[in-house]
């Protein structure tokens, strides 16, 4: 991949309208979630299977008349992870949420809700033999699930998936000699245009996690590592017709639409609680501090203005100026506090009034793109993040390079040197990689042997040069910003 040019930049603006245009922040108090969100608050963090990691949301390549949402549960699933493997709460709701008006509200959830079930409690093992199809008595343990659509301006709820069973854990390939054979029987097309899938996946989130650890080493020496290579996650995918979700149906006059996730846990009263929330990547891991986090994954959207001097005066280039001795960028960075709270005017901003919100907004008349470039709009793909969000975007080299100044004449290469999934994504529905086995000995590619890195330092350090060590400090920044300022908070179990 080439760096984008100074043109590139140019036109991405020229198409964003302005991406970076100070907007009145609603808030990141007790603010929503985001997207790559593992392991990103106290309480989360110690109830995985509520943990919403990853939202996906991108008009479907092979039929554009349509539109896939796809989101991820339960980070750092380990393959070999048994006896008892990885699944759903059977007493929770996951939710994806569709704001087609701009105010903030949801117009349209999808829910799913799961159930357990047994062959026979009388063995430890979750299959008792080679399993050969997802109705084989030798799974032992399965699960099946339930899917609704709610019109929330109604309260109609309408059943779109009464009872499938979801793609079970991969635990080997003595007990799962064909597993793609078991992904293709666990998607299902309900209705015309309609296609949904639940079950175990690959993590699509990539990048190095080490960030964590004094900002990659203290001395910038921990980066290129795809710290998520080979650990699945719990997933949903859903493809609907674009009416199905613009508002009053109308999917020309009104094709941006607003997304986030949550999960609601049922409590010892019987009543469900929201304990994550989930839109842009990034947002509650990096950008809200401890004492909000907990209260962010509770919140609406609505409620989106209480955080705004997170954005404004982040703490994350103060720590690079702390470790690296870098001056930190000066404040207010009012320039940070637009992208994803109201959409970018010209690429992905609704009609009319718009509620300051933290969303992964979508343009679904975005024309798909032939090639797509992983760096979405700033490498002049409009159809990518953050114009939506599709499993191969590149969300943490773009948020660096956009804060570090890409769309406003400074060109530059920064990045984490994780340049793509270690697992290879499907051209077709549901699209993710099919998960890890736990057959595999070594499934965690270790820094020296990633086929998707760049050299360590080198890969964060691409065009810092001597004289512009500033650029440094939008490292932080960056995360901070774009993935974070941009709305925040996200609790996505995945933690990033």
């Amino acid at each position: 991949m080439t760096r984008p040019t100074k043109r590139h930049g140019a036109v991405a603006l020229a198409c964003a309208g302005g991406l970076l245009t100070t907007v009145g922040l609603a808030g990141v108090g007790p603010l929503g979630a985001s997207a790559s969100s593992h392991r990103e608050a106290p309480l989360i963090s110690g109830t995985p299977q509520y943990d919403g990691t990853d939202l996906y949301a991108f008009r479907s390549p092979e039929k554009q008349n349509t539109v896939t949402l796809v989101a991820n549960w339960l980070p750092f699933e380990e393959p070999a992870g048994g006896p008892n493997f990885y699944s759903f709460a059977t007493d929770a709701q996951y939710d994806i949420h569709v704001d087609n008006n701009a105010d903030a509200k949801p117009d349209v959830t999808f829910r799913w809700t799961f159930k357990d079930h047994y062959v026979t409690k009388d063995t430890f093992l979750a299959a008792t033999g080679p399993v050969t199809s997802l109705a084989d008595k030798d799974l032992n343990y399965y699960q099946t699930y339930k899917l609704v659509r709610i019109n929330q301006k109604s309260g109609k709820t309408k059943t779109i998936v009464g009872k499938k069973r979801v793609a079970p854990s991969n635990i080997g390939k003595a007990s799962m000699p064909n597993y793609p054979a078991l992904r293709d029987q666990a998607v299902t097309t309900p209705k015309k245009n309609v296609k949904s899938f639940a079950g175990q996946a690959e993590d699509p989130f990539f990048l190095d996690l080490r960030v964590f650890d004094l900002l990659y080493g203290g001395d910038l020496s921990e980066s290129g590592d795809d710290t998520l290579a080979g650990f699945n996650v719990q997933s949903v995918a859903l493809q609907v017709p674009q009416r199905w979700v613009a508002k009053n149906g109308k999917s020309k006059k009104n094709p941006v639409i607003g997304t986030w996730t949550t999960t609601q846990k049922k409590g010892a009263n019987g009543t469900f609680q929201q304990v994550s929330r989930l839109g842009n990547p990034l947002v509650n891991e990096v950008v809200i501090p401890l004492k909000l986090k907990d209260a962010f994954n509770a919140s609406k959207p609505t409620q989106d203005g209480a955080a705004l001097k997170y954005v404004t005066n982040p703490e994350l280039p103060k720590l690079i100026e702390a470790v690296y001795g870098i001056d930190a960028p000066a404040t207010p960075r009012n320039d940070l506090v637009s992208v994803f709270l109201t959409g970018v005017k010209g690429l992905n901003k609704a009609k009319g009034k718009v509620t300051p919100s933290e969303q992964l907004r979508l343009n679904m008349s975005t024309p798909v793109t032939a090639e797509p470039n992983r760096l979405g709009v700033i490498g002049g793909d409009t159809q990518g993040f953050p114009n939506g969000r599709r499993l191969g975007d590149d969300v943490i080299d773009i948020a660096l390079q956009v804060v570090e100044g890409e769309l406003v004449g400074s060109a530059n290469d920064l990045g984490d040197g994780v340049d793509a999934n270690d697992a290879a994504f499907s051209g077709t529905f549901p699209y993710l990689a099919l998960p890890a086995s736990g057959s595999n000995a070594d499934p965690h590619p270790s820094a020296g042997g990633s086929a998707n890195k760049q050299s360590s330092t080198e890969g964060l350090l691409q065009s810092v040069v001597p004289g512009r060590q500033s650029a440094i400090a939008f490292i932080g920044v960056g995360l901070l910003a774009l993935v974070g300022g941009i709305g925040g908070a996200a609790r996505r179990t995945r933690k990033d």
